[in-house]
């Protein structure tokens, strides 16, 4: 399916929705299928999944409107599926106060289960930024990543780019004691 077709983002708005991204193994499964379809014996190898699981799990995406087929073929008498992401990009409501970030949680999980030889770039900066430097970052990081994304080749090794900009909260607000 060329990318042309493909919506550039899905708003998760349901409880189905989010509870079918909320999940690890349903996450790395939409890793698959960001660049090019798969079938279920292909993204179960590819997870590392038994089929049955990888097919439960592509069910529940494929109801939530997560994920679609986007061609069929005859294989011996069988059917064969090809899904493929329903949008280019996810974007998933701010999660309520107090609540961990999905994304972020699936990024620190990916993070560990890297290889450790593996060539990483992780920092975390302090920062202390006006309103108008902070907004200006945040479009600079999205920017960046729009960019990457586009010249993104499905024939080249993943590599995901996470951040995250925030103003944590202040020890009043989490009513811890300043030192």
């Amino acid at each position: 399916m060329p990318a042309d077709d493909v919506p550039e983002t899905f708003h998760v708005t349901t409880d189905e929705q989010l509870r079918a991204v909320s999940n690890l193994t349903r996450h790395r499964i939409m890793a698959v299928l960001r660049f090019e379809p798969a079938t279920i014996t292909q993204i179960a190898a590819r997870v590392g999944l038994a089929k049955g699981s990888s097919s439960y799990h592509v069910r529940l995406l494929e109801r939530a409107g997560l994920v679609k087929v986007v061609r069929t073929r005859k294989v011996r008498g069988v059917t064969e599926r090809y899904y493929a992401m329903a949008a280019q990009s996810i974007v998933l409501p701010d999660s309520g106060t107090g609540q961990p970030d999905a994304l972020m949680r699936h990024a620190v999980a990916d993070l560990e289960a890297a290889p450790a030889e593996a060539e990483r770039h992780v920092r975390m900066a302090h920062l202390r930024l006006t309103e108008e430097q902070f907004a200006e970052l945040g479009a600079r990081l999205d920017a960046l990543a729009d960019e990457y994304r586009q010249l993104s080749d499905p024939s080249l090794p993943d590599a995901s780019f996470v951040f995250a900009l925030f103003r944590p909260a202040s020890h009043e607000q989490t009513g811890g004691a300043s030192a």
